[in-house]
């Protein structure tokens, strides 16, 4: 048999390493090629690859290709990235093709839709409705009976009367067009001569069609958002696509509004919230190339593009970008990869830039564009730190008299105040006053945390839930069991019985309603139809409150309990963003940090305002310790369904660690959150020089053990964001 005839396919699951597959006469492929091939028992999406066949396999043992997709072949460079995220995160090849093969339903032919179109007669009784559908659709276009009756502004009973009457006839049209391109002149603004400086390098980095990172750096309030739009345009009018990532699905609408405004269309979309139907149009208009413009969340970095020519990662600090589960990657640097492996520019923005961000950016390895300026009337809010221990809050209660003073002065002149609380659910923890006792997630080592307004006791880690007890389980007390801590539930019932006739709104991501219920209420709040917020870090990503001139942190000190080294950096990060929040249309703002430790540094530079101070001492204190960006981590995190199978895997992998000079090995540990989902957890910690082969020292470590047994698990974590 002719080697051509023997072709290599990876599949989506967890290999290595393609399998070699014999190609049926009369077939032909070539790598990128998407085919069905059978594996085990079962026929399975896959992907011709790159590796050279297997020539050791037997030609009576190979299986031949079911059939082959009638769709664009995945590129060399989405090919070359699976290799190389594979290789750096230490994961099977095809789990990471896997992300690619999201949609598996985008690869059958979409059916045709019903359309309709104008046949050149016209109805005998002509309306003023029916001379807008008729004016739209008079150039024989087919469009959707719905398209056609909303541009037209009439009922769609007004366009079937006109199919009726014959001045429409039913054709059948393409499904897989998404809506009308963006249009980079439709909707510019004028810009300050700040942002219009920083947009003409942006698109001086589109016109050199070549990789570079530039890091967008600007306070809250900056307009980064339309000074990136100038290289979103720089890109379309060149015919290249374009990725946006954002951290929250809560954001997109807002996000999405915005851009229409700009372009006159909306993106396409790409998120968990998106109905699987719509995923499989936008996958399919991607590879295509007719889907210009993706707006989503981390996962969109592994579409398969046809001719990406442009990543902009907004928010880029973010650590929704990290994810942990399956395939362990940051969305942020693994954009910084595709970006430099497929040759085009990359903008990181935000209004506190990660510090490793900073550091590329002073090495000269990204350029960095300062705004320093709000946009507009917009200024910065006064910032005031509140001492917790001389202004105490009533016994029971969690907002300071100051706070309480600002809170009520706000709303009386009819400004929005927002009471900024990163802890969903009513109470962290409940215990029974009696005997002590408290309630424990039977799954995971952690407390359950009270949702009163649904009624139960929620793990927040593994989903868990119970219906809050009258009566100790323990001891059988009644009327004994109490809540310990607020969470932003009860910090609206606090914010209730202060302030009985103020319309409040509770943001969290855990209320029954959804995504969709989040953003009605981010709309409601913009129109102003709110007087007090209360939320969690989703309000602190992005979001443009016109008449929010109050800012309350109730636990400015609330980040600060993690030990881990990025905790001072996050704290940071989000005091600022949820700060930020006010003053934006404009007018007199000010933010209050309710505190225990006003001395400390970080309280100290989100009152001074002094970002520069904080990130040289940050800076400073990770170079002292050679920490990322100026040293490596990566974890190694054994888990079993019992703590001894564990630790006694922990501790061969510790023993069977070789020395090297630029590698320490840490650990094993049992983990801060010792079990999680039913498994206990061991932690293994590799720091190692900035020129250290993190990646091959693991590589060789983990081959020396043999498999773990007993359904225990490794999972390999480089360049952690969690400790946990």
């Amino acid at each position: 048999m002719p080697a051509a005839d023997v072709v290599s396919v990876l599949v989506p699951v967890a290999v290595a390493a393609p399998y070699s597959y014999r190609v049926p006469s009369g077939m032909a492929v070539a790598p990128g090629d998407i085919v069905e091939v059978p594996l085990g028992t079962r026929d399975v999406v896959g992907v011709v690859w790159d590796d050279p066949a297997d020539g050791t396999v037997g030609h009576n043992r190979l299986r031949p290709i079911s059939g082959k997709f009638e769709v664009p072949p995945l590129s060399a460079e989405i090919r070359g990235f699976v290799d190389w995220v594979a290789n750096y995160t230490l994961t099977a090849r095809g789990m990471v093709l896997r992300m690619v093969l999201r949609a598996p339903g985008a690869l059958m032919p979409e059916a045709p839709v019903a359309g309709v179109r104008f046949t050149g007669d016209m109805p005998e009784r002509l309306t003023a409705a029916r001379q807008r559908v008729l004016e739209h659709c008079g150039d024989g276009r087919a469009w959707s009976k719905s398209g056609l009756a909303g541009v037209s502004g009439v009922s769609p009973g007004v366009v079937q009367g006109l199919v009726e009457a014959g001045a429409l006839e039913v054709v059948a049209m393409p499904a897989s067009a998404l809506g009308p391109e963006p249009d980079p002149a439709h909707g510019a603004v004028a810009l300050t001569e700040e942002q219009g400086l920083a947009a003409a390098e942006l698109r001086a980095a589109v016109e050199a069609n070549a990789y570079s990172v530039t890091l967008l750096d600007g306070v809250t309030g900056s307009g980064k958002t339309e000074v990136y739009f100038e290289a979103v345009a720089e890109a379309l009018k060149r015919g290249r696509q374009v990725l946006i990532l954002i951290p929250e699905i809560a954001l997109t609408a807002d996000f999405l509004d915005r851009f229409a405004l700009r372009f006159g269309a909306r993106p396409a979309e790409w998120h968990s919230e998106v109905a699987p139907r719509i995923r499989e149009r936008v996958w399919r208009n991607v590879a295509l190339g007719r889907a210009k413009v993706v707006v989503g969340a981390r996962s969109a970095l592994f579409l398969p593009f046809r001719d990406l020519g442009l990543i902009v990662v907004d928010e880029e600090h973010d650590l929704a970008y990290k994810q942990e589960e399956r395939v362990f990657y940051n969305a942020r640097d693994m954009a910084v990869v595709r970006a430099h492996r497929a040759g085009f520019p990359v903008v990181l923005s935000s209004a506190t830039p990660s510090i490793e961000s900073r550091v590329n950016a002073e090495a000269g390895r990204y350029r960095r564009i300062v705004l320093a300026g709000r946009y507009a009337a917009a200024v910065l809010p006064s910032i005031a730190a509140i001492d917790m221990r001389r202004d105490q809050p009533e016994r029971g209660r969690f907002l300071s008299p100051p706070l309480v003073k600002a809170v009520a002065e706000t709303i009386s002149e009819k400004q929005q105040a927002l009471l900024f609380l990163n802890r969903r659910g009513y109470a962290p923890l409940t215990l029974c006053r009696t005997c002590g006792h408290r309630f424990q997630c039977p799954n995971c080592s952690t407390w359950l945390v009270e949702h009163r307004f649904r009624g139960v006791l929620l793990c927040h880690h593994c989903g868990h839930s119970e219906k809050r007890p009258a009566t100790c389980p323990n001891c059988g007390s009644t009327e004994s069991l109490t809540a310990v801590g607020p969470g932003v539930e009860r910090l609206a019932e606090e914010v209730g019985e202060r302030f009985p006739g103020a319309h409040v709104i509770v943001m969290s991501s855990d209320l029954a309603g959804g995504v969709e219920r989040m953003r009605r209420e981010f709309a409601a709040i913009a129109k102003g139809e709110a007087d007090i917020v209360i939320g969690t870090q989703l309000v602190a990503k992005g979001h443009n409150f016109p008449l929010l001139t109050l800012v309350g942190v109730v636990d400015g000190d609330l980040g600060l309990a993690f030990g881990d080294m990025r905790s001072a950096e996050r704290t940071f990060q989000l005091l600022s963003q949820v700060t930020g929040r006010a003053g934006r249309a404009g007018g007199a703002s000010r933010a209050l940090v309710q505190t225990f430790d006003p001395d400390h540094p970080v309280i100290g530079a989100i009152v001074s305002g002094d970002r520069e101070a904080f990130y040289a001492k940050e800076i400073e204190a990770r170079r002292a310790a050679q920490l990322p960006p100026f040293g490596r981590l990566a974890a190694l995190v054994v888990s079993g369904p019992d703590r001894a199978s564990a630790q006694t895997h922990a501790q061969a992998l510790r023993r069977a660690a070789v020395a090297d000079p630029l590698i320490m090995v840490l650990g094993p540990a049992e983990a801060p959150l010792a079990v999680v989902r039913g498994r206990h957890r061991f932690r293994l910690l590799v720091h190692a020089a900035r020129n250290a082969d993190v990646q091959g020292y693991l590589r060789a470590w983990l081959a020396a053990l043999p498999a773990p047994k007993g359904n225990v698990r490794v999972q390999v974590d480089i360049d952690p964001q969690s400790f946990l």
